[in-house]
C-alpha cells in the first residue's frame, strides 16, 4: 500500500483537496494516509463497497474502546445515543423509530414553508452593496426549517446555530482544547434546553417532530428521553451543517461557471442539485471500523482496523464520472456518495435535497444579476468542506 502525507489543515489542501485526492487515487483505490494513521479509500468503487459492507461499521469494537477523558464526558454522554455512531441492533431500532416520525410526507409538507422562507430571505438581501450569502441566506434556511420541523421556537435559531457550530468542532481536523470545551458546554446547554422542551411537549402535544418522536417512544419500541434528545441534536447538527455548506458551495459553483437560470428550471433543478452535491460535497471523510478480516480492492483489513472513506474523492473518480472535475449540471444521473451509503445513508438527505431544489431557484429569481465579489475562501473545517463566507452582489 502506498503511503502518502498531507495535512488536512494545510491551506492549499483546505482550498482544494481534490488535487491531493487525484494524486492519491493514482497510486491505488486505497492508500495509507500518514496524517490520519489509517488507510483511506479514494475510488468510487472502494468507498461504495466499504459503506455498504455490513462487516464495516461506525461503532468501535468493544475491545478497543478507551475510557473517555473526564473533561469530554458530558459531550460523549450525548453522543452515546446517536444512531450515527451505532450499529445494529440499536441502530436499527433508533433509525426505525426516527423514520416513523420523520416521514417523506412530513418532509414534503415543508415545501411551502421552505419556499416562503427562501423568498423572504432573498427579498431582504441588499441590492446596492456586496453581502455575505452564507449569513444572509444559506445559514438561516436550514436552522429555521429544522426548528419548525422539531417544533422549537424560531427565535431560538441563534442559540441552535451556536450550539451546532460548537458541537461539530469535535469532528474537525483542527480540533483544539478550546474547541473541545466549547463543544462540551454546547452539548450540555443543548441537551438541557431539549430536556425541558420534551417535558413541555409531553404535557402539551403538537403536530411537530418532537411530539411524534415522543409518541413513538410511548409505543412498544421505545425511545428513551436521552435517545430522543440526542436524535433531535443529530437532526439539527447534521442537517444544518450539510445544507449550509451545500447551498454555499452550490451558489459558488453556479456563479464560477456562469450558469444561467435554465439550469434552475423545474425540469432541471433536481439534476443541478445532484451535480452540486457530487462536484463539491459538504462532508469529505466518513470513517469505518472493520469487524472481521475483509479484503477490499486487494487490501486486507483485520478486525479493529479503521478506514477513512473519502466521499469527496469518490465523487471525482474518473472511472465513475466522465470529466469528473467539470461542473456539468446536465450530467446524466449516475448517483453520488455525498450523503454516504448503506446502513448509515443520511436520514436527512430528502430534506436537504428539497431545501436546495427550492432555495436556489428562489435566490436567483430574486437576484438574477447575482455575481461574485472577490474570491471565496473555504473554511479550515475538514472533514467538512464549506466556505468561510461568500461575498456576492445582486
Amino acid at each position: 500500500m502506498h503511503r502518502l502525507s498531507q495535512s488536512p489543515t494545510d491551506p492549499a489542501f483546505v482550498q482544494n483537496p481534490y488535487a491531493f485526492y487525484d494524486r492519491a487515487r493514482a497510486r491505488g483505490p486505497i492508500v495509507w494516509w500518514e496524517d490520519y494513521g489509517m488507510p483511506a479509500a479514494l475510488s468510487h468503487a472502494a468507498v461504495n463497497a466499504i459503506l455498504r459492507d455490513r462487516r464495516f461499521g461506525r461503532e468501535e469494537p468493544a475491545e478497543l474502546r478507551q475510557p473517555i477523558p473526564d473533561h469530554l464526558a458530558p459531550f460523549y454522554a450525548v453522543e452515546a445515543h446517536s444512531m450515527l455512531e451505532l450499529e445494529p441492533p440499536r441502530h436499527t431500532r433508533l433509525r426505525g423509530l426516527v423514520l416513523r416520525a420523520f416521514t417523506s410526507r412530513r418532509i414534503a409538507a415543508l415545501g411551502p414553508d421552505i419556499a416562503a422562507l427562501a423568498g423572504e430571505l432573498a427579498a431582504a438581501l441588499p441590492r446596492d452593496a456586496p453581502f455575505d450569502l452564507l449569513t444572509g441566506f444559506a445559514q438561516p434556511i436550514p436552522v429555521r426549517i429544522i426548528a419548525r420541523l422539531l417544533g422549537v421556537p424560531e427565535d431560538m435559531a441563534p442559540d441552535l446555530l451556536r450550539w451546532s457550530n460548537a458541537m461539530v468542532g469535535m469532528y474537525q481536523a483542527k480540533r483544539t482544547p478550546q474547541m473541545e470545551a466549547a463543544a462540551v458546554q454546547a452539548a450540555q446547554d443543548f441537551a438541557a434546553f431539549l430536556r425541558a422542551y420534551v417535558e413541555e411537549r409531553r404535557a402539551k402535544p403538537a403536530d411537530d417532530l418532537i411530539t411524534h418522536l415522543i409518541a413513538a417512544e410511548a409505543e412498544g419500541e421505545r425511545l428513551s428521553t436521552d435517545e430522543l434528545i440526542t436524535t433531535c441534536i443529530l437532526l439539527l447538527n447534521a442537517g444544518h451543517e450539510a445544507t449550509v455548506h451545500s447551498i454555499g458551495n452550490g451558489v459558488y459553483a453556479l456563479l464560477r461557471h456562469g450558469c444561467g437560470a435554465d439550469v434552475l428550471a423545474p425540469d432541471r433543478i433536481a439534476a443541478t442539485v445532484e451535480e452540486i452535491l457530487r462536484w463539491d460535497p459538504p462532508l469529505h471523510l466518513f470513517a469505518r471500523w472493520a469487524y472481521e478480516e475483509i479484503e477490499v480492492m486487494g487490501h486486507t483489513f483485520r478486525r479493529g482496523d479503521r478506514v477513512a472513506c473519502l466521499l469527496g474523492a469518490a465523487n471525482r473518480d474518473p472511472r465513475m464520472y466522465d470529466a469528473p472535475h467539470r461542473f456539468n449540471p446536465a450530467r446524466p444521473a449516475q448517483g453520488n456518495l455525498a450523503f454516504g451509503g448503506g446502513l448509515h445513508f443520511c436520514v436527512g438527505a430528502p430534506l436537504a435535497r428539497l431545501e436546495l431544489q427550492i432555495a436556489l431557484p428562489a435566490l436567483f429569481a430574486a437576484l438574477p444579476g447575482l455575481r461574485l465579489v472577490g474570491p471565496a475562501t473555504y473554511s479550515d473545517a475538514y472533514h467538512f468542506h464549506g466556505l468561510e463566507r461568500l461575498m456576492v452582489a445582486g
